[in-house]
Formats: structure tokens, C-alpha cells, sequence
């Protein structure tokens, strides 16, 4: 159903993704965000994304309960300052945080801030990997019901999926079928410095790859926002992570890159236009064969 802020919008949307190194202080990590967001606001971004639990260091690496301290629910600190900027510049924004839903379940999520303020709901990640240094079993519960969702903010119809879940054509597929135009992927990846010269490339491209193909099968623009630096864990050497930040178009072609470690806005004019015309020549939607696919619903055929 149509609302009268879908009628009235423009052909254009124009998008900000920021990606940032993350300090210790959570009060200098939201000065810094609160800054680019900002930045990216003058520079005309109406809708802006930043990455995967910006305000504090990744700290997954180690299995250790006190980290829980680090949770808030979607009114704490986190939210609320990124809120008051978002009111402020008339932006909408995607918040990624580390969320205390009760005692003893936490999730890895994003609220949706509209650009009046309000929080039009939270995405909670739905696939939890469980890699060294990347602990997250131990931290996140998996989002439960309704599972993957669309939020209709004041500029665009905005689909949030987070990091791991930017493997898994299913996620996309099926957040775009809620009507999303844009899939932003707020992420915290990068390489075990140790594997960086045999795998590093390769890695970096597998990670594009799969997620300018979600932006051509679905016909969506597809926009990734990636942290930077190399964050230290004792006994380890730690994670680098590789920025290169990015937003395709729905053709799977790159329209901005960020570098692989400095602190960088990018900007990207997106166009309804286009979403037509490339889902009217490519019409990977009409031709699916629902019919057909009820074992997507089995782990494996046996």
C-alpha cells in the first residue's frame, strides 16, 4: 500500500555510508560519528549508515562476560545521542549498538532514526557467526520475529541487514521483497593480519562479490559501511579491519569505494528510475518459481 509520503517523494534519494577507526572511549566514538553525520548531511546525504557497533571496539575477540556491561537498550546513550543528530540535520540514520533486550539476552542491532527524531524500529542480526576472534555466539541472540523488515523513513523505503547476514542471498531476497530500495549492510570485517598477504584480496573481492549480486538480484541499491583499523586482542595479533566501505547500484556496479583504512564519507545519488527500468529489463522477480522452492525451508535435501 502506497502511503502519501511514498506519492509525494522525489524520483532521488541520496545516501551517506561513513566508515571510522573506534577508540576505547564510547563518548569519543559518538563525537566522532555525530560529527560525520554531520559532514555527510552537508554534503546532501539524506539517509545516512554507519557500521556495526561504531561506538565501541569490536570486542568479540575473547568469550568474556563482563563485556555485557558494554549492552544498552534502544534508549540508552548510544541511540539517544545519534537521534538528537539525526533531528538536528533532518537526516535519517541508521544506528547500529549493542542491545540489552532483558537480563541475559542481548542482540547485535540498528535502530531506524527518521529524520524527526523518532526511532521507527530496531533490526536485530539474524545470522551469528562463530569464528576466531569473531565470538559473537557467545554475545548475540539471533533476531527473532519479523525477522527481516523494511522502514518506511521520510526519504526512502530502507532495508537493514548487519555484517554476517551480508552473506545470505535469503536475507536480501526476502527484505527486499518488503519493498526496501536501498539493503544497508553495517559490518565489522576484516583480516587475521597473519592470512592477510595469502588471503587478503581474495577475501576483500568474495565480500564485494556476494553483495553487489544481492543489489543485481534483487534490483536494489546495496550500500556497506565498514569500520577501519587494526584493534588489538592480547595473545593474538588482532583484527584489521579492511574498510573499503561501499554502494552499488542495482546493476552491481560500484558507485562509490572507500579506501582500506582512512576515515571517509561516502555519497551516492540513488533513483527510483532506475530500480524500474532495471527490474523491467531484468525481471529476476517476476520469474522466480515459487512453486518450486519449499526445501529453502530444510537445512539440507535428505
Amino acid at each position: 500500500m502506497m502511503t502519501n509520503s511514498s506519492k509525494n517523494r522525489s524520483d532521488s534519494f541520496r545516501i551517506g555510508l561513513i566508515q571510522h577507526p573506534c577508540g576505547q572511549a564510547k563518548a569519543e566514538n559518538l563525537e566522532k560519528a555525530s560529527r560525520l553525520i554531520k559532514e555527510a548531511s552537508a554534503q546532501g546525504a539524506q539517509v545516512i549508515c554507519l557500521q556495526e557497533i561504531f561506538s565501541t571496539p569490536y570486542f568479540c575477540t575473547v568469550e568474556d562476560a563482563e563485556r555485557f556491561d558494554l549492552a544498552e537498550t534502544v534508549d540508552g546513550e548510544t541511540v539517544s545521542e545519534i537521534a538528537k543528530v539525526a533531528k538536528e540535520t533532518e537526516s535519517v540514520v541508521v544506528v547500529p549498538f549493542f542491545e540489552k533486550r532483558t537480563a541475559g539476552v542481548y542482540h547485535n542491532s540498528a535502530a531506524v532514526i527518521d529524520a524527526d527524531g523518532s526511532c521507527l524500529g530496531v533490526y536485530r542480526k539474524m545470522h551469528i557467526p562463530d569464528d576466531p576472534l569473531y565470538y559473537e555466539k557467545f554475545y548475540f541472540t539471533p533476531g527473532d520475529e519479523p525477522g527481516f523488515k523494511v522502514f518506511e523513513t521520510r526519504y526512502a523505503k530502507v532495508g537493514v541487514l548487519i555484517c554476517w547476514d551480508q552473506w545470505y542471498p535469503e536475507a536480501a531476497r526476502l527484505t527486499a521483497l518488503q519493498g526496501a530500495e536501498v539493503l544497508f549492510y553495517p559490518t565489522a570485517i576484516g583480516w587475521h593480519p597473519s592470512e592477510k598477504e595469502s588471503y587478503g584480496q581474495s577475501q576483500l573481492e568474495a565480500w564485494q562479490t556476494i553483495q553487489r549480486s544481492h543489489a543485481v538480484a534483487n534490483g536494489v541499491y546495496v550500500a556497506a559501511a565498514n569500520r577501519v583499523g587494526h584493534e588489538q586482542t592480547p595473545g593474538t595479533d588482532g583484527i584489521e579491519f579492511f574498510g573499503n566501505s561501499f554502494i552499488s547500484n542495482p546493476f552491481g556496479r560500484v558507485l562509490k569505494n572507500a579506501s582500506v583504512s582512512e576515515e571517509e564519507i561516502l555519497i551516492a545519488d540513488c533513483s527510483r528510475k532506475e530500480i524500474e527500468e532495471t527490474r523491467r529489463n531484468w525481471p529476476f522477480l517476476r520469474d522466480r518459481r515459487i512453486d518450486a522452492y519449499s526445501k529453502i525451508t530444510s537445512r539440507v535435501d535428505d
